[in-house]
């Protein structure tokens, strides 16, 4: 059988977990590594060997899928281009509500237009945490779902905050308080003349932080702080039919980088079987997301 191949745009946490997923995958090939710094470049060819790492996806040969391992904001530019080349997309875009319905909208009708497909919020939160809260709400219709972060590093919070004048390194930690909230501890160690106390307060502002107790400490060397594990506790509690008292809980503890590589390269299969179109991963057939001809996966797993 022939391995489709997928190309990974960005090497930061992600896209190196995006790569090592595809090392192992036995249907996939990485294609090749796309980046625009020429610090990453270098390191990522260290790093790759014989992996091609380009300047532009069109270098690459016969590329089936994109891997958008890129901070989210940069999303909704980077996707629509590639789709227009007949590639699809997938994404680990991580802001939940109309943002993310909008990006939706939005690639729906390129991909369309193009015979493709985009796969959006293709990480574990937006991402498979949705499928697990779309499960628990079958088993109990009726009732509350908390979701908890945490304790653990938000990669997503970290790269927001790195790319605020003024701020040398950074590190977002997620502390859960029970019953789905949370507060936010933020480490920064900034560049010589800023202050601290504006800078605070600019970062506050961010739609990432403004809805959060949030936290920051000044800290002199960021990276003996840093680790990329992560856990969610997902809770759903009330009633199914007319019994109440029903309770059902999902625990998950991971590698923060190895866990959204994953969920990309996965979702990258599954962009492959589906039609044209945009998707979140609730919308996704679950057996679409594993390798294997799907009579054979469903005799496995019924």
């Amino acid at each position: 059988m022939e391995k489709r191949r997928i190309a990974v745009v960005g090497f930061g946490h992600v896209g190196c977990g995006a790569v090592e997923a595809l090392e192992v995958a036995p249907d996939l090939e990485l294609a090749g590594v796309v980046l625009q710094d020429e610090g990453e470049i270098r390191r990522a060819c260290c790093s790759l060997g014989s992996v091609p790492v380009v300047r532009h996806l069109a270098e690459l040969e016969k590329v089936d899928a994109a891997l958008l391992a890129v901070p989210s904001r940069c999303v909704p530019k980077l996707a629509p281009p590639i789709l227009e080349t007949g590639v699809a997309t997938v994404d680990c875009y991580d802001i939940h509500g109309d943002p993310l319905m909008t990006l939706r909208a939005t690639l729906d009708p390129i991909a369309r237009e193009h015979g493709t497909a985009a796969v959006i919020s293709a990480g574990w939160d937006p991402g498979t945490d949705s499928v697990v809260r779309t499960l628990l709400e079958a088993l109990v219709p009726r009732g509350i779902t908390y979701t908890n972060f945490g304790p653990g590093m938000s990669m997503g919070h970290t790269v927001v905050v790195k790319g605020f004048e003024g701020v040398e390194d950074a590190l977002s930690l997620t502390i859960p308080k029970g019953c789905g909230l949370h507060k936010r501890y933020v480490y920064l160690k900034t560049r010589r003349g800023t202050d601290f106390d504006a800078l605070v307060a600019r970062i506050s502002q961010d739609p990432y932080f403004a809805h959060d107790e949030v936290h920051f400490f000044p800290c002199e060397d960021v990276q003996a702080l840093v680790d990329t594990g992560h856990a969610v506790h997902l809770e759903r509690r009330g009633s199914a039919g007319k019994t109440h008292n029903q309770k059902v809980d999902f625990l998950m503890s991971v590698t923060n980088p190895a866990a959204t590589g994953q969920v990309l390269v996965s979702a990258a299969r599954a962009a492959l079987r589906q039609r044209p179109g945009a998707y979140t991963l609730p919308e996704i057939p679950p057996v679409d997301f594993l390798p294997g001809d799907r009579e054979s996966l469903l005799h496995r797993l019924i």
